[in-house]
């Protein structure tokens, strides 16, 4: 196995994939702490901090960080979700200390500049705008929120206009000193690189993080109900779900199949019935979307303001079928697309980097391959049926934006899953 893990006297965890037949590295740090670590009152933070952390540091300007970047032809990039923030590079193989020195000064030595700061808060009030503006976007939002309604995990990843216009730097630091101790970073290194190697150039450069605080993660709840908004649209953007499964959670695989076989693409049931054979919609899936102690389940339709009336019985009916039985013929192609996908990663560094680091970060442990593939290959149709009928059975949480005066009321759909 490619994948080795150490753990630095700090706390801090090191996981390297190597792979020798290609000529560059992804390098990156991911971070323990995400929406659903923030309080309501900095909701955004995360997401804040994200964008701040290549705005300058101590030894370098915004710009310096960006030429010395490009100067060796590599990228970075991050991303905040709901339970980490990411931060990541890709260079050549050679420039590997350069992607290790650039991550560990935007953790340590950032300088949260007071110019780049209110620069940085009118970008992100921008996407705030932007995701408002995309209805098949912001409509996720509001599926969560009233999936987990009044508690971090149903809160927006990048917070509301007000609170971004309350952040000053002390919060940003503040936010910063709480979280991003070395016990609640990973960093993960993917390509052409030795192990022991990399873990000397992490122990020397990231010395200076902040003791770890204490912190209460508030569970997440799953609730379900009903939030519509009127908008003047040519569709309705609809999504229906229900409560899901938490990543350890024992039937994770045969919701991932599940989902698939649904809703995961052209051939699967979702498209063939709603799209190919009644044209109902443009864009219908359905996904399986996983937090640490919780989950939802969940189908996505764009469709027309009338067609929405015969979407929701035909969704309705696929998910009620899938209770009772599941064929042979398409579990096995469920399992094909999931097993080519998982082994289709496998050939770019970066995806490697970010898989190592949040196994790490869920399961404790790097899962070898070969072993996510024996669980996909044990996953039953009876273990199916069984994963639908355990959905079906909790509480329904409906989403929608655009043109909604055709959209059944919220107890006659949840009626029509009985």
């Amino acid at each position: 196995m490619s994948v080795r893990v150490s753990t630095l006297d700090s706390g801090l965890r090191i996981v390297t994939d190597t792979l020798d037949t290609v000529e560059s590295v992804s390098v990156g740090a991911w971070v323990d702490a995400g929406t659903r670590h923030e309080p309501a009152e900095i909701n955004g933070i995360s997401h804040m901090l994200e964008h701040m952390a290549f705005k300058g540091t101590k030894r370098r300007t915004a710009f310096d960080i960006a030429v010395e970047i490009e100067n060796v032809g590599g990228h970075v990039n991050a991303y905040t979700s709901r339970e980490n923030t990411a931060y990541f590079a890709k260079m050549l193989k050679e420039d590997l200390p350069l992607a290790v020195d650039i991550i560990a000064d935007i953790l340590q030595h950032s300088v949260m500049d007071h110019e780049e700061l209110e620069r940085e808060r009118a970008v992100i009030l921008q996407e705030i705008l932007q995701a408002h503006d995309t209805p098949d976007d912001i409509v996720f939002d509001y599926f969560q929120r009233t999936a987990f309604p009044n508690q971090p995990a149903g809160r927006p990843i990048l917070g509301t206009s007000d609170l971004v216009k309350s952040f000053g730097r002390k919060t940003l630091f503040d936010y910063m000193h709480k979280n991003y101790s070395p016990s609640s970073i990973i960093v993960a290194g993917a390509g052409n690189l030795d192990h022991d190697r990399f873990v000397e150039l992490i122990q020397a450069a990231f010395c200076e993080l902040p003791s770890r605080h204490p912190r209460n993660t508030e569970p997440a709840l799953y609730h379900g109900g009903d939030f519509r908004e009127a908008r003047d649209l040519e569709q309705v953007h609809l999504l229906m779900g229900l409560e899901g499964v938490a990543y350890t959670d024992p039937d994770f695989y045969a919701a991932s199949i599940y989902s698939t076989l649904l809703g995961g693409g052209m051939s699967s049931r979702l498209f063939q019935e709603v799209r190919e054979k009644r044209g109902l919609v443009y864009s219908i899936y359905s996904f399986s979307s996983s937090l640490a102690d919780s989950g939802v389940f969940g189908v996505y339709a764009g469709t027309g303001a009338r067609e929405v009336e015969d979407v929701i019985p035909v969704v309705c009916d696929e998910l009620l079928k899938s209770t009772h039985s599941v064929s042979e013929e398409e579990l096995g192609r469920a399992r094909a697309q999931l097993k080519a996908g998982i082994l289709m990663v496998l050939e770019s560094t970066s995806s490697r980097c970010e898989q190592a680091a949040r196994q790490l970060l869920v399961y404790g442990r790097p899962l070898p391959t070969d072993e996510i593939v024996s669980n996909i290959d044990a996953v039953t149709k009876e273990d199916v049926v069984a994963l639908a009928r355990r959905l079906t059975a909790s509480n329904l949480t409906i989403a929608a934006v655009g043109p909604v005066d055709h959209l059944e009321d919220y107890d006659a759909i949840a009626k029509r899953l009985n």
